[in-house]
């Protein structure tokens, strides 16, 4: 849709666009992008809106968009072969297919004109249509062979011994991760930096387990310069997905869903860590971020918001010198330039665009905390900045509904309402899941919502949508992955149900509704017979039905979003935990022996599934909550629950489909707490005090 003005003949990945591609014997241009890509708009400015490089791709190529977003599938096949043929990666990706789809050449951005060491994307076309023309047959079989290789590579399985599993792969990836330590910093890894949370999250796992505070130190250092630095909105709450320095100063603008969830469990973790209210206020910020700007009416959640207002990077979020100098009177913008440390000369360029705005500062907290009279004067400052900046033109809104980030979020906000005890959280989790649930969740037999129509720019074409009947499934519900403006996909993707059922985990737990559970169940069991490869262990990314890929792959990766594998791992761990269901627990299990060369050989790509690892190597703490749900003690004793870091614990009542131990623990004093392990439990207290003891000793 963004891209629908473009003069390129754009065609939506489907059947419509290989079927030309065959008939016209053109090989396919694959362009895969995002909505909120800065790159990927430079890339349309250079040379998508030109009418020179329009007239080659229509002439020689069938062109197609793809968002990466809503369609990661085809983003990992085509990603890897990327990544193994020029050593590198990124969006927007340039792939050259053959017409049945097999990739012979790629890159990432080409600019117009030669430069970086890369052709002009003209040159590049032109070259690319000339070897088609005279050397088709060498090119189909480098695609041949390269598809070949593809397919072994990423289908091979090296599963380890149950023994292999042991406490020394998370102390050697915890010893690995310290050395990646930023200590000026913070963070972990050079420039450009991401946040990445599983990777701290991970660390402090490692320390619980192994009472190792300097790791504590790390992360906790970590936070603290991510929330002083530009990468996080000052002013509206909220992070950027990177920033291209080692100082967090200097962001890529473009706020994800997938970041600011994940970024809400970290900020939770150590503040219950560090007892630092500064760590609570950072989640708040993002939480109410989300709340006032990426959400839909109905609880949906929004996917991202750009780097670019205006046409220009950074515009929305900068200040200049002067310009504050005349908003501000001299004492408030005296405190606020040494506080924010703004500059006459800036500390941000927008070096891709061809006449960059001049003396754009980026807000950071440099200076000390400020007291007193100055500590008014500053907050007096932040109102009118916020308030000026609300009458400016936003970044763009991304604002599909993806299954997969929105139960990212929902996670969070059910966490935060079980740490922090607003109820506005509370209520936003159930209203998002209210939303999915309604929109994209379909249970054999019921009536189905409507789905979209996709096609070429020019050609609306109905496809038809898979359903649970006939996929060898059997009647467990449908979840789809996108729904914007009133339509939905047909896509069956494993990120949806794992990130999903994660979320839907997290709520049981804050909540202790057993239809929250029951609705997890039914995702795991659906999850369970679509996706996991009971042969090798693990879970594919894609349904076994899927016919437009040329891979049936595992996304084996953690990276700025865990994989799908890895959350269906530990999501499948706890609710084993929960509910005491062998076949969730195996399954988590393989999947864990499906990785052990991975976390011997390469342990910083998978920080998430190491968390996994590290709960299936616990004897997780059980804590059962007995009484009525809506009386104030069971909701002291659960936020109670909630407010001590113990990582590998669980969060259970004694209603619903819960493991059968605890379903026969009394009740005492009105509402009771268990700490249990395996079948042994304490003794029950109805103080949170208390309980929180029994949770640390």
């Amino acid at each position: 849709l963004q891209h629908a003005h473009n003069p390129v003949d754009w065609f939506a990945w489907g059947d419509e666009a290989f079927a030309k591609a065959r008939a016209e014997n053109k090989p396919i241009f694959l362009s895969i992008g995002y909505s909120t890509c800065h790159w990927c708009h430079v890339m349309e400015r250079e040379s998508f809106e030109t009418e020179a490089a329009a007239a080659a791709l229509n002439r020689d190529f069938i062109s197609i968009k793809v968002d990466r977003e809503e369609r990661p599938d085809v983003d990992k096949i085509y990603m890897t072969f990327v990544q193994a043929t020029t050593g590198a990666g990124g969006w927007p990706m340039s792939v050259f297919l053959t017409p049945d789809l097999k990739p012979f050449y790629g890159g990432t951005y080409f600019p117009p004109e030669p430069r970086y060491g890369r052709p002009s994307f003209i040159q590049l076309l032109e070259r690319i249509a000339e070897l088609w023309r005279e050397r088709r047959a060498d090119l189909e079989l480098n695609a041949e062979q390269t598809h070949a290789q593809l397919s072994q590579a990423m289908t091979a399985q090296n599963a380890g011994s149950v023994e292999a599993l042991n406490p020394e792969l998370i102390r050697a990836a915890g010893a690995a991760f310290k050395e990646m330590y930023d200590p000026q910093n913070g963070g972990f890894g050079r420039a450009p930096k991401f946040p990445q949370p599983s990777q701290p999250q991970f660390l402090l796992r490692y320390a619980h387990r192994f009472g190792d505070d300097a790791a504590n130190r790390m992360v906790l250092h970590t936070c603290e310069r991510m929330a002083a630095g530009g990468i996080h909105d000052q002013l509206g709450g909220g992070f950027a997905r990177y920033s291209v320095d080692a100082e967090w100063l200097v962001p890529h603008f473009e706020k994800m869903l997938y970041d600011n969830a994940q970024l809400v469990q970290l900020y939770l973790d150590v503040y219950l860590i560090s007892g630092d209210a500064r760590h609570a206020q950072t989640a708040r910020g993002i939480l109410d971020y989300v709340l006032r700007d990426m959400t839909h009416p109905e609880g949906g959640f929004y996917s991202a918001e750009d780097a670019d207002s205006e046409g220009q990077e950074g515009k929305f979020y900068c200040w200049t010198h002067d310009e504050l100098s005349k908003l501000l009177s001299p004492e408030e913008f005296n405190v606020a330039v040494s506080y924010f440390r703004i500059t006459k000369e800036g500390n941000f360029v927008d070096h891709s665009h061809p006449t960059p705005l001049a003396g754009l500062n980026v807000l950071s907290i440099v200076g000390p905390p400020v007291t007193g009279e100055d500590e008014f004067l500053l907050e007096s400052a932040v109102r009118i900045m916020r308030a000026v900046r609300a009458g400016r033109i936003r970044p763009h809104l991304d604002d599909k509904i993806l299954a997969s980030w929105n139960g990212l979020m929902l996670g969070a906000f059910a966490r935060a309402y079980a740490v922090l005890g607003d109820e506005a959280y509370r209520s936003a989790a159930e209203k998002n899941l209210k939303f999915i649930r309604e929109k994209l969740w379909v249970v054999a037999g019921a009536p189905t919502p409507s789905p979209s129509k996709e096609g070429s720019r020019k050609v609306e074409r109905a496809r038809e949508f898979p359903s649970s009947e006939g996929s060898g499934v059997g009647s467990v519900g449908t979840l789809y992955h996108r729904w914007r403006d009133g339509e939905r996909d047909s896509v069956q993707l494993l990120d949806a149900y794992a990130f999903l059922l994660s979320g839907v985990v997290e709520l049981y737990e804050a909540t202790l509704a057993p239809k929250h559970l029951d609705f997890a169940i039914e995702l795991a069991d659906a999850m369970l017979a679509r996706f996991c490869d009971t042969e090798n262990g693990g879970f594919w990314q894609s349904g076994s039905d899927a016919k437009d890929l040329i891979l049936r792959v595992k996304d084996d990766t953690d990276g700025a979003e865990p994989a799908g594998n890895s959350v269906a791992t530990l999501a499948l761990l706890k609710l084993a935990a929960i509910t005491d269901r062998k076949e969730f627990r195996e399954a988590g299990e393989k999947a864990l022996r499906a990785a052990v060369q991975k976390f011997e050989q390469a342990p910083h790509a998978l920080p998430y599934l190491l968390q996994a690892l590290d709960l299936s190597l616990a004897e997780p703490k059980r804590v059962a909550i007995t009484g009525d749900p809506s009386a104030a003690d069971f909701k002291s004793l659960l936020h109670g629950a909630h407010s001590i870091y113990e990582p590998n614990k669980v969060v259970l009542g004694n209603r619903g489909a819960v493991e059968p131990f605890t379903r026969d623990l009394p009740a005492k004093n009105g509402a009771s707490a268990y700490v249990c392990s395996g079948q042994t439990c304490k003794p029950p207290t109805s103080d949170p005090a208390e309980l929180q003891r029994l949770l640390t000793c």
